[in-house]
């Protein structure tokens, strides 16, 4: 299994340097990190802070907020990392997805976005009970949460879909965390 560091790097490497895109609710980002997060963290910031972010900060950032603050940690190491990532893509939604996902394996859980022992035990559980079968159906959830927020945002579209119609980069995204056999095929994706 991969450490906190060694994901969080992955991901400030995956997610590259300084953009501004207008389609883009977060605004400014650098390597995943939106101008928000900087104001959040450090109590003020402007543009030039979220250029002048480096990796060993925005590392920083997503191992203090991303994951230790939501307590990622008390959720079993065979989701942590897709949840992790997830979370530092889309927030509490994350943790959501997760606690829909275990609703429907018929655990009582609220779904508050805020992982506590109730969400942990449940997790834990639903692990031992699906094996590996957990870790991909977190994976096809998250897939189809992207899906579901293209459909409704236009301009996010390009996000799950390239423009020569592959995947895109948050469906790729998601496929990452899952195994092969449950990625979708480039017919399925068209579909």
């Amino acid at each position: 299994m991969k450490t906190v560091r060694e994901i969080a790097t992955e991901i400030v490497r995956r997610e590259g340097g300084y953009v501004n895109d207008p389609d883009d609710p977060a605004g400014a980002t650098k390597y995943c990190v939106t101008i928000g997060t900087l104001r959040r963290v450090r109590g003020a910031a402007t543009i030039a802070d979220a250029k002048a972010l480096t990796k060993s900060e925005a590392i920083e950032i997503f191992e203090g907020h991303y994951f230790h603050r939501p307590k990622i940690n008390l959720l079993p190491r065979e989701v942590q990392a897709s949840v992790f990532d997830m979370y530092v893509n889309s927030g509490r939604n994350a943790v959501r997805i997760l606690q829909k996902l275990l609703v429907e394996m018929g655990f009582g859980v609220s779904i508050d976005g805020a992982i506590g022992p109730q969400t942990a035990d449940a997790a834990k559980a639903a692990q031992q009970s699906a094996g590996a079968l957990f870790a991909d159906a977190y994976g096809i959830a998250r897939r189809d949460f992207y899906f579901g927020l293209a459909d409704r945002r236009r301009a996010s579209r390009k996000y799950a879909q390239r423009r020569n119609g592959g995947k895109g980069g948050w469906i790729v995204r998601a496929e990452e965390f899952m195994r092969p056999k449950f990625r979708m095929s480039e017919a399925q994706f068209q579909e």
